[in-house]
Order: structure tokens, then sequence, then C-alpha cells
């Protein structure tokens, strides 16, 4: 961030000599940068995206979220709402760079666009509130880019805010997010009184003037008197914690040098990049202050997809390990991460890792091992898209034309197939019953169903057996209303809702021998299954199947139906109707008779199996558990409290946030009905909350009669 290429950023077409000789040796891919903008909800994750736009020319007027008018929020719902519902994605060019942006939801109902968006992204921009520092969304993000190892730029945003803390933000990204995080600048001033800041790589001050509307208007100065002595301290700080990658640094430095700024420049991408150093950054991104710095930071120091590398797959009918070098004329490699329906056909976003992705190639898809051909592809600016002809490797696209492919699906050639593994969300937590005000619309409403299943990876829809009732399930109630809302509004159902239901779940107390026999002679051939198994909780969520069968007792087949049998019963929730998981099922031995036997037999006896399980092993019912994190005023301290120990909700901590206390806690999510409404009402207002599943637990004695009595109630 030179003076020079801090003044070329309002046009942001910067090209130097080193960008046009990267371009010729590598196509350009070293010039890409694919990022995404996370952070907890209300942290300014869509403010800060529209900067971007406008500084970059993509659009020509800013549109405020809180007016229903960003350009990323486009659907009527997130327009509505004042909050983002569905990750959107974008491009432009920031000087010489091509950058394809991600804008992703922070409430904690829609993680499942941060999953995938993160997963396909190389790095991000990690938004955190000035005043409140890390909160617990902060958390469950920073999590997920752990999980995808992607290098991101903490940005401390709202520094304009009364009560903004820079350096109490960057604290609470080390100690609540375990991040290596340093700040590279630090702010001048702060509250009402921010208007800039002062870079510590390069040691020159940036300032925004006071008012102004719009992000490019600023000046880079020499750093006034008054705060060059605070400056020299944080570089300094700066410069030891990049000495810990560099030893020519750490040489410089002990020989009280200052180093040249290629160098510390070099190290600090490097750092980014490949060993987990978080840049801190800070800006008020409402009043337009401090996002051309940011937007530079983002090509300078977050990796493009050659500084990725080559993404590791696998090869699908071998599973040994592949992978290819990210260049257009390399094997291709792509992978689905969302899917979003229209009326002329479902548009697919692609992320291609290597190769060259033409319209109208045919592809291959290994998960369902059938060949798919793309139709027109796309770049997309929110609701926008631009027809090419083509995308390369390291490029975010848009197709059309694609039947079968779902999101975390490899797209490759089949005879260089390459798989990538599927994409993991957590599971629903919640559900309610939906019907069609008209009969007629019966029919169409399973086929909108169906559509949301596809676009959305935490979405369920079923048929409950015994009352015919259509169930939707979800990650929270919000979830839910905005599905009802869709139905409604975009596909024309109304639809009458019921209340939402939680999705409990169960698992087994004991372990237990279990020998199965479904034997029946009704005249010619009849049905002879017999099995001996072992069921044992494991904890987790899954079914594990182990077979132990010798000496072929029982055939693959068969074993494979006796197996088929205890999933459904176990999915199907048994008894009480809640799925039952964290279970070990081992097949020990068994008998099969040449005539009587069959796939169906051992599928009934595999039924028999489970029920038998449920009771011998007593299952035990689970309830999904939330972590709540509460912001009050300490005036109103005691009643939260209170309502928290109501709910059956046990208090973690109480901590301090400024003049405010923030309580910790986890709550049944079958007593967090309406929680947003009991909070207003109990502190007037001035009180705010945010919750995330932390798992399961046993539903206690008196609870569990009550939800059984009313099962009961409406069975009969």
């Amino acid at each position: 961030m030179s003076s020079t290429s801090m003044h070329s950023l309002e046009s942001g077409k910067a090209d130097s000599a080193k960008n046009k000789s990267q371009t010729k040796n590598s196509n350009g891919i070293e010039l890409i940068r694919n990022i995404g903008i996370a952070a907890h909800i209300d942290s300014g994750k869509t403010t800060i995206t529209e900067r971007m736009l406008k500084l970059s020319g993509r659009i020509r007027e800013i549109g405020e979220v809180h007016d229903g008018e960003a350009a990323m929020d486009f659907m009527k719902e997130e327009q509505e709402r004042g909050i983002t519902i569905g990750s959107a994605a974008t491009h432009f060019k920031w000087e010489g760079h091509n950058v394809h942006l991600i804008d992703t939801p922070g409430h904690v109902d829609f993680t499942a666009e941060v999953e995938r968006s993160l997963r396909v992204l190389d790095g991000a921009v990690l938004a955190i509130d000035s005043v409140a520092g890390a909160q617990a969304q902060s958390e469950t993000v920073n999590r997920q880019m752990n999980k995808y190892s992607v290098p991101r730029i903490a940005f401390v945003n709202k520094m304009a805010r009364v009560g903004a803390d820079f350096g109490k933000a960057i604290q609470s990204i080390r100690k609540r997010l375990g991040l290596n995080s340093v700040a590279i600048q630090v702010p001048v001033g702060e509250g009402q009184d921010f208007h800039g800041c002062i870079d510590l790589v390069e040691m020159t001050q940036i300032n925004f003037p006071p008012g102004c509307d719009d992000p490019a208007d600023f000046k880079v100065t020499p750093i006034e008197p008054a705060w060059i002595e605070r400056a020299k301290q944080d570089r300094h700080a700066l410069l030891e914690a990049l000495s810990m990658f560099s030893d020519k640094l750490m040489e410089i430095l002990l020989e009280e040098q200052d180093p040249p700024l290629e160098l510390v420049k070099k190290v600090l991408r490097e750092a980014t990049c490949q060993h987990g150093f978080v840049p801190g950054m800070c800006g008020a991104a409402l009043r337009n202050i401090g996002i051309p710095p940011l937007l530079s930071a983002v090509v300078d120091y977050l990796p493009s997809p050659t500084d990725k590398g080559a993404v590791q797959g696998h090869n699908p009918q071998t599973n040994e390990p592949l992978a290819f070098d990210p260049v257009p004329d390399a094997p291709l490699g792509a992978i689905v991460f969302k899917t979003v329906h229209f009326p002329t056909g479902d548009l697919t976003f692609v992320r291609i890792y290597s190769g060259t992705l033409n319209a109208g190639d045919q592809l291959y898809n290994p998960r369902v091992g059938k060949a798919e051909r793309i139709g027109r592809i796309f770049m997309v600016h929110a609701a926008s898209r631009e027809p090419i002809e083509k995308g390369s490797a390291g490029m975010i696209i848009a197709a059309m034309g694609l039947k079968q492919s779902a999101t975390g699906d490899t797209l490759c050639h089949k005879q260089t197939a390459i798989a990538y593994g599927a994409t993991t969300f957590a599971k629903p937590v919640i559900s309610m019953a939906v019907e069609p005000k008209s009969s007629g619309d019966r029919d169409k409403l399973g086929e909108v169903l169906g559509i949301i299943c596809r676009e959305d990876p935490t979405f369920r829809a079923s048929t409950d057996p015994e009352t015919s009732e259509t169930i939707i399930s979800g990650m929270g109630e919000l979830h839910l209303e905005v599905v009802a809302h869709r139905i409604r509004d975009e596909f024309n159902i109304h639809v009458v809702t019921g209340k939402p239901r939680v999705a409990y779940r169960q698992t087994l107390s004991k372990s237990a021998k279990i020998e199965a026999r479904h034997i029946k002679q009704t005249g010619g051939s009849g049905q002879y299954a017999v099995a001996v198994l072992e069921f044992e909780p494991i904890g987790g969520d899954d079914i594990e199947y182990v077979d132990k069968i010798t000496q072929g007792r029982i055939t693959k087949e068969f074993i494979n139906a006796l197996e088929k049998g205890i999933r459904d019963h176990f999915i199907g929730g048994g008894r009480r109707g809640a799925q039952i998981q964290g279970v070990r099922v081992t097949v020990l031995d068994g008998k099969m008779h040449d005539v009587d036997s069959s796939a169906n037999a051992f599928y009934a006896c595999g039924g028999l199996a489970a029920r038998m399980a449920e009771e011998q092993c007593k299952a035990i019912l689970l309830e999904p558990i939330m972590r709540v994190e509460v912001t009050v005023p300490d005036d109103y301290l005691g009643g939260v409290l209170g309502d928290i120990n109501s709910r059956r909700g046990l208090v973690i901590d109480v901590g301090n946030e400024g003049m405010d206390k923030v309580i910790i806690s986890r709550v049944p999510l079958a007593e967090l009905a309406a929680y947003s409404t009991t909070l207003r009402s109990i502190t007037s207002g001035r009180g705010n909350y945010s919750m995330e599943p932390e798992g399961y637990q046993i539903v206690p004695q008196g609870v569990l009669e009550k939800i059984e009595k009313e099962t009961q109630g409406k069975k009969s």
C-alpha cells in the first residue's frame, strides 16, 4: 500500500510491469483472489462488500442494508429483514487483480451458506465488531475457516461507534478465537473521533474526511507527530511477530536496523498465506472509512489459487490420492458449492480448481457415476449474470444445464476422473408441519419443497406416516419462517404452518446381544431369516455396521438387506419417532434357508432386531442444546438470568463487555421458542442475543414423561 498505489485505489486498475509478467507466465491465475466476508450477524459484512463494489466501479451507487437496497441482498426476504440469508457472489477488478467475492450470512440458521462458501475460497475477511469484539458466531465461522485452512484478514469494523476499542477487539481475536492476530494498522481516533488509520507496514497515515460519502475520498500523509511514538511501538510489535517466520528479518531486527519494505511485505504475505498469521485492520464501513487499504491488503496478503496449490482429491475408482495443478491446461477438477432455482432452470455455482470448463462440455459426476452436459456458463454479480464462453482454473462461475449435480459434487472428465469428497453440514434441529391452504396445491407444494431441498443442504421435507402431514425441518425458527415465506412469495403457494417442533434424537443406553428370527410359513415359499447381532452405544451421530459373518452363513445380499432393515428402523425413529443414532451394529452369526430365505425376509429381520434393541438396550431420548450468548445492560442482568433458569438453562459464564454484561449459557432448544420477543420485553429492547447448536443431552425424566404423553395424545 505505497503512496503511489494508494492514489490508484479509486480506479482499482493499476497494472505494474510485475503484474503483466505474472499474467504472461501464469495465465493470470496469480492475479485471482477468491475471498469471502464472514462474521457474526450485524458486524457489517454486506456494508463492507457494498463499499468494495463502489470502489472498484462494479456499482455506481451504494445501497444500504438498513434501507433494503444493498446490491448483494437481492432476495425479497433479505431486503425486508435487513439481513443476509443466502451467500451472494460477485467479481470485480482491483489493482490489476480479479477478485471473486462471496458475501455470506451471519445468522446461525444460515451457517450452511458460510460452510459451503468457505470450502471453495482461498482467503477471507473476518469482520469483527469494534465494541463487541469476537462474538459467538465469530467462533463458528472461525472454526469453519480452520476446517478448510482458509487464510484470513481480521477487519475491526464500526470503529466510529461509541465504545469502540481496537486493541480490545484484537485481543478478543487472539483469546477467544485462538488466532495469532497482530495489528498492521492502528486507528487515528476512536468513536466519533475516528477518521483514519496508520499503516504500520509503510508507516504512513491514511485520513478520510469527516462525513464523506465516497469510500475513495482519502489522503495519504506522513504520520502526525502526536501519533509517531505509538506507531513506532506498534510497528516494532508487528515486526517482532513477523520475525518468527523469517530468519532474515530476525537478523535485521537483532542488528537494530530497519528492514526493507519489500522484505516486510514478503514475510507478511507468507505468514498469512502459509502459517496462520492474521493481520488486524480497522475501519468504519458505514462511514466509508478504511475500505481501500482493506482491498489492497486482500491482493497483497491473501493467497491466489497458485499459492494454495493443487487441491487434494482422490481417484473415484481406486480411492488413491490425486491432485491436479491449478492451471488451465491440467485435467478438469471442479466442485459444485451451491444451486439456486430459477423458472428457466437451476443455476449451479462452481469453483474450478484445475483445467478449463467450456460451455457445452460433457462432464462427469463421480458421485452419481453419470455424465452431465453443461449448458451456458456465466460470471455472476448478485442477481445478474454475464455470459462467458469458458472458465478456467481459479475461477468461480455459474452454469446452467446440470440436472443431477448437487452441493459438494465434483465435476471432471471421465477419462481423468477425480473426486474431492462431499461437504458435510449440520443436521436439522427443528421441524414444523406445513400444509397448502388449497388442496389443489398439494402436488405443487411437493415439487417446491424438492426444489428447496436441492438448494439448501440443511433443509429437509418428509411426510409423517401416521398423520400424513408434510414436515419441514431446518436449523432454527427463522430458517423455517424464511422457507415458508419463500413458498408464498416465490412460488405463489399459500400455506398454513404448525408450531415448530424440536428434532429429538435417541441413542442406546447399554449394549446387548440379540437373536432376531423372522420365520413364517404361509403355504408355498415361506420367509426365513435368522441373525445374531450385537448393538452397542458409541456416541456421535452415526450408525456403524460391522460384518463378522464367517463361512458364508449369510450371503452378502442378505447381509445388506439386514443392514437396510436396521437403518430404516433407526432413521425412522422407532417407537418414539426420534431418529436413533450413535450405535454400532455387529453381525455375529445367522442362518438362511435355501428356498425360503430372501432379501425381503432379511430386511424384515433387520427391522425386528432394531425394535428388540430399542427395548433391550433401553433407548434414551436426546434433545438439542444451544449455546446462547446474551448481551444486556447491567440493570437487566437478574431478570435475564432468571428467565434462562426457567428455561432449564445452565449459565456457564457472566462477563463484562464495556458497560454491558455478557451471559453465556447452554439452553435446550425446546425452551427457546419466541426467545427474542421475551428478551426484548425483559430488557426494554436493549438486550440482544445469538445462539448456535452445541450437541445433544439426555432429556430429564419429567420432561420425557411430558413429551411421551403429548406424543400419545397426537397418535390417539
